[in-house]
């Protein structure tokens, strides 16, 4: 079985035989790599499909993140980096097929697996399954992505030979009824090509989250022949695939960078492709969580993952081969012809040190930022119609009181405490009751609770991950009534007053800017600030936290222009002088 391409006017088909995968009744065997266009800017999206090419690989796979491409109820996004359709034709021109993995849940440690935050809206809102307001929502969106796709299918001359159901459904519950639904959706929508579901290889999860007459694939990192095994028992004859070869990690903040053996990794897929089996690499290349879009993990304790997804993936996440990515290329040309493809590693620039001179207070910019509003009660983002960034809860508390703890019911996620403008400490969610000692005089106090949304539950039973401060704010047993709210995405600082000061009281935006004779990648030091967030030319890199592992974010060349750039960080707590780095060497 060798590799199969497809030029631009062929159409054709993926069937299932006895025990291989065929294409217009040709055997194929099917060797993927994941690469997700929404984590890559689209400058880079030939770069990194040709070098998958140039592995040996003969398709690409990708999610879709339905929470980028339906930001708002009803309001649709398919342009510049979320063009999926200039995405999926570029694989084409490169002879690659496609593997669309549209959701609508995808999990990739993504912001809410990819769900859009506003469906939490509804108080009632029980997600992935058969509640009707989710089906409505799921169908309206799948009404806008199926025109972008159905014309994209090999069976109408385009790249892509399968579309998945859902996304380890198993792992998180068992309504076939949805399944179902999900299923005549996609048929009803006009897509024709091979339908698939993906489980881990255990009873449960394949007992959940298929259907009989659903082609089924596993996911896992090692032991190929007892997985695959595990799978028989529910698909008796077929294809074997993997459908995610775990060949790294990600990571959360607080932990150890992960990295996995080339030769390990190499060795698990020459024992795959020996038994005939087809796999999907994920990651071939990871990329990066920009913005606010990392997930995070909630098991015993809430994990949110950092802003690279480098995944330590054969493609690094600035896009150099590694050297797990030749060992693997050695593998594959043992099975099939690999083209003689030449690849271009992208400079990088070190830029060298920037200072940040002018600077605004967070509580003198509200107005410029943000969105006001009144409640009797603390309500998280998502009852204000907010996404993603940070929110502020501010109140008065008549005195005199004794010292007693200020309490914060159900924080999501990480809470920052201010006393009459005068910060107090920090609450988070992990903390079991989170509280700090207050004692109010007779004046009384202005109480200040800025909470930062660290990323929603991507994985899990705890999805429905509401933000800021879900149930209410004690101080020992009395309940605190009577909030102003703001509400700050933090998706367009263009109204911010910035002015040069010696000194800065914190959360504070800086702001400062450099020159550029030629743009190129770079990275983003940031040693002696302590938790930010930062902004290139507007566009927001993501999060910076000196727990690491991550030290520098990575800046694609793109992001830059010739001559002169901005750069504004959103620092949180604090640094020892306003300046910053651009360096030629990543920090993971």
């Amino acid at each position: 079985m060798g590799e199969s391409t497809m030029g631009e006017s062929t159409m054709g088909k993926l069937t299932v035989g006895n025990d291989q995968f065929l294409y217009d009744g040709k055997p194929i065997r099917i060797l993927s790599g994941a690469i997700h266009y929404f984590r890559v800017v689209p400058q880079y999206w030939e770069d990194r499909l040709r070098k998958l090419k140039a592995c040996g690989f003969n398709t690409v796979e990708t999610y879709i993140p339905w929470n980028l491409h339906e930001p708002r109820p009803r309001k649709f996004c398919f342009e510049g980096g979320l063009d999926i359709t200039k995405f999926i034709k570029i694989a084409q021109d490169l002879g690659l097929f496609v593997i669309v993995r549209p959701g609508p849940y995808i999990c990739a440690e993504w912001e809410l697996g990819g769900l859009p935050a506003w469906l939490l809206k509804d108080p009632s809102m029980q997600l992935r399954c058969s509640y009707k307001p989710y089906l409505d929502a799921v169908d309206r969106y799948f009404d806008k992505l199926m025109e972008k796709l159905v014309p994209l299918q090999s069976t109408k001359g385009g790249p892509i030979i399968a579309m998945q159901i859902e996304n380890e459904y198993g792992s998180y519950g068992n309504d076939r009824e949805y399944l179902k639904h999900l299923e005549r959706g996609l048929r009803s929508r006009g897509v024709d090509v091979l339908l698939f579901t993906s489980d881990g290889a255990c009873d449960s999860m394949l007992q959940g989250g298929t259907l009989p007459h659903v082609f089924k694939t596993v996911n896992f990192g090692s032991r190929p022949r007892e997985q695959f095994n595990k799978l028989r028992e529910f698909q008796p004859d077929g294809p074997l695939m993997c459908t995610e070869y775990w060949n790294g990690w990600f990571e959360h903040w607080g932990e150890q960078h992960h990295t996995r053996d080339s030769e390990d990794v190499a060795k698990v897929l020459d024992e795959m492709l020996a038994i005939g089996a087809s796999v999907n690499f994920y990651m071939f290349h990871g990329g990066t969580n920009f913005g606010f879009m990392n997930g995070a993990n909630c098991m015993e304790e809430y994990q949110p993952t950092v802003t690279s997804y480098d995944y330590d993936a054969p493609l690094t996440e600035w896009g150099d081969p590694t050297p797990k990515y030749y060992a693997i290329r050695d593998v594959i040309k043992k099975y099939v012809d690999v083209p003689d493809i030449p690849i271009e590693v992208m400079p990088k620039k070190a830029y060298g040190s920037v200072k940040l001179y002018e600077h605004v207070k967070l509580f003198d910019s509200l107005d410029d930022i943000g969105r006001k509003f009144e409640s009797p009660v603390p309500l998280p983002m998502e009852a204000l119609d907010q996404s993603y960034g940070f929110i502020l809860y501010r109140t008065f508390i008549a005195g005199p009181r004794d010292e007693a703890p200020l309490i914060i019911e159900d924080l999501h996620d990480r809470a920052l405490v201010f006393i009459d403008g005068k910060f107090k400490g920090v609450m988070h969610r992990n903390d079991k009751q989170p509280s700090i000692n207050i004692r109010v005089p007779r004046e009384g106090i202005s109480l200040d609770i800025l909470v930062e949304n660290m990323g929603r539950v991507n994985y899990g039973p705890y999805l429905a991950d509401r933000k800021g401060i879900t149930k209410g704010v004690r101080i020992g047993q009395q309940y605190i009534y009577n909030w102003t709210i703001y509400t700050l995405e933090m998706d367009n600082l263009e109204s911010l007053k910035f002015v040069e000061k010696t000194s800065c009281e914190f959360p504070c935006f800086f702001r400062g800017e450099f020159e550029v004779d030629e743009p190129c990648d770079t990275f983003l030091k940031l040693s002696g600030w302590t938790k930010c967030v930062c902004y290139i030319n507007g566009f927001n890199l993501g999060r910076y936290w000196k727990i690491g592992p991550q030290q520098a974010l990575y800046v694609p060349g793109p992001l830059l222009k010739k001559g002169k750039n901005e750069l504004i960080v959103f620092e949180l707590e604090g640094m020892q002088e306003p300046v910053v780095e651009f360096t030629d060497k990543p920090s993971l």
